[in-house]
């Protein structure tokens, strides 16, 4: 699939409109909101609005939570129009499955890659449970994503998965092309590779990084 397809770019932790619209006219498929109070990039619900009303009708918007209730969702989803839901946290599949049902919302499961997991049988559990896409990021004893470093892409399962493999962790402008290269995923997923500071996207490594994403 994606050896045919041009590879995905998701661009995350946006706070800025002029980022959001940097991020647009750069090609990015899709932008993602952090709904998650202790991270540097989370945004409140108003904000979140403004940031949405800056993306074109084509452009996909995530909303990524850590350990969310149903109800805390649905407050978010009741007045911020998100396409898709990213779960960061420590949700079984049960427990995103149930998110879904009630939220009538598709969503992407993010995963740790520890040594000592096993990442296949994990994904492939996700995915019974009705997961759009799978994202593999570093894992980090205290930080939910953003950690800036990457993980083994040895790793990477390569063969026989039937869900979206989304790549995360540590990409920058000067890496996305080989780990494209390396990975072959349906899309990669940057935040603090294109910063300027947590939460201030640098407009130039947008454009750099979608560049590389065509590289690759």
């Amino acid at each position: 699939m994606t050896d045919m397809l041009q590879v995905r770019a998701k661009i995350c932790g946006l706070t800025r409109v002029e980022d959001v619209q940097c991020a647009v006219a750069s090609g990015a498929d899709a932008i993602g909101l952090v709904f998650y109070a202790p991270s540097p990039r989370a945004v409140s619900v108003e904000k979140a609005k403004l940031l949405i009303a800056a993306a074109t009708p084509f452009v996909q918007v995530a909303g990524l939570f850590v350990n969310a209730t149903v109800s805390e969702i649905q407050q978010v989803l009741a007045q911020v129009p998100l396409d898709i839901l990213q779960l960061h946290g420590d949700e079984n599949p049960a427990q995103c499955a149930a998110i879904a049902q009630a939220t009538g919302r598709r969503w992407i499961k993010a995963l740790a890659v520890k040594p000592d997991s096993n990442m296949i049988e994990l994904i492939e559990q996700y995915s019974a449970a009705g997961a759009s896409g799978i994202l593999l990021d570093t894992w980090h004893p205290q930080l939910k994503g953003g950690t800036g470093q990457t993980f083994d892409w040895n790793s990477w399962p390569q063969h026989g998965q039937t869900v979206p493999l989304i790549l995360a962790g540590g990409l920058t402008p000067d890496n996305v092309a080989d780990a494209i290269a390396q990975t072959h995923p349906y899309a990669v997923d940057v935040s603090g590779g294109v910063e300027a500071e947590k939460g201030i996207k640098d407009h130039q490594l947008i454009r750099q990084f979608m560049q590389g994403v065509q590289r690759g």
